[in-house]
């Protein structure tokens, strides 16, 4: 039996970092040392490669777009699948990223550590076990890319980082897709659809600036008037269903008159609904009046979804049809 190509690509982030006591801890370890700390594989020949090595708050959207360019090439270099490294922070925008990117290929798992090695009992070398297992397995290639954490495996779209401090800080909205017992994936289910990829060569050439601002009790829409004139678009994480103070409403009709805004919901769990709630500022008088839903999204997926759409050439009907094509905001 032939053995399995995982190429390991490190971007840094706590899996990756050292640091001495009383000092903190920062990203210093490469690709390889992090194989280090893996036992031989049977039937896996794991190849290490340094692309990054920052915090997961440092990368950008353009990293992710030259991340998503090399691994989008890795079937041509013989690998069978493909483990990314990165800080927690930002794991949920850099998986979903690459599943709007990344066009087939082999899979892609995306993984990391809450402790940092130079502690006791830290989880990194469990969690890259687990997502080698994974990516060498094959069994997600259709699914698209993954979050590997804790012995369970999370779509893309749907993952979110809900914990500061725990050991399992990733959920689903619809739970893990499967888990790995053993050494080996076992998987339970896969999404319905996965979105069309888009070319990822516009992440450095497009130019798109999304903001992203979460509705609260009282809220008079005056951080909308810092949106307009300075932003391409905006994402709105609205209360409940899709629902914002009546005050917001004048100022959210400027701004749809000059730039796609998305409608979310804070709660980052369900729907925007449509045609439920019919008060001033309810989600039906927001989408009447020109606002997108964002389907389930929540608001930093809804984010990037919106800025690789925009930096594409993408218009409001585009985004619009995307958003109900792909996020389950159907008419």
């Amino acid at each position: 039996m032939s053995r399995s190509q995982v190429l390991v690509v490190s971007l840094g982030g706590t899996i990756a970092m050292t640091g001495e006591p009383g000092k903190g801890v920062s990203p210093t370890l490469e690709a390889v040392d992090l194989l280090s700390s893996l036992r031989e594989f049977s039937r896996v020949d794991l190849t290490p490669r340094s692309f990054r090595q920052v915090p997961g708050a440092e990368l950008s959207l353009e990293d992710i777009g030259a991340l998503a360019d090399m691994v989008g090439s890795v079937a041509e270099e013989g690998f069978d699948g493909v483990v990314v490294t990165q800080g927690t922070d930002t794991i949920e925008e850099t998986a979903f990223a690459l599943d709007l990117l990344v066009d087939g290929g082999p899979p892609i798992v995306v993984t990391g550590a809450m402790v940092n090695p130079s502690q006791p009992g830290g989880d990194g070398p469990a969690n890259l076990l687990d997502s080698v297992a994974v990516a060498a397995s094959g069994c997600t290639a259709e699914i698209g890319p993954v979050v590997v954490f804790g012995g369970e495996v999370h779509a893309a779209r749907f993952v979110r980082k809900t914990h500061t401090t725990s050991r399992q800080p990733f959920t689903s909205v619809t739970g893990p897709l499967g888990w790995v017992a053993e050494g080996r994936p076992i998987m339970l289910a896969k999404p319905v659809v996965r979105p069309r990829p888009l070319h990822s060569g516009l992440v450095a050439n497009g130019r798109a600036s999304v903001a992203l601002l979460t509705v609260t009790a009282g809220d008079d829409g005056y951080l909308l008037r810092a949106v307009k004139g300075t932003c391409n678009g905006l994402v709105l994480e609205a209360l409940g269903a899709g629902h914002v103070p009546s005050a917001m409403v004048p100022s959210l009709v400027e701004l749809v008159a000059s730039m796609p805004v998305l409608l979310c919901s804070r709660t980052g769990n369900g729907p925007v609904l449509r045609r439920t709630y019919g008060f001033p500022g309810s989600e039906q008088d927001l989408l009447d009046r020109g606002l997108i839903s964002g389907g389930y999204l929540d608001g930093p997926k809804a984010r990037i979804a919106l800025t690789l759409l925009l930096r594409s050439g993408a218009d409001n009907d585009e985004i619009r049809n995307v958003m109900e094509q792909f996020y389950g905001a159907i008419p």
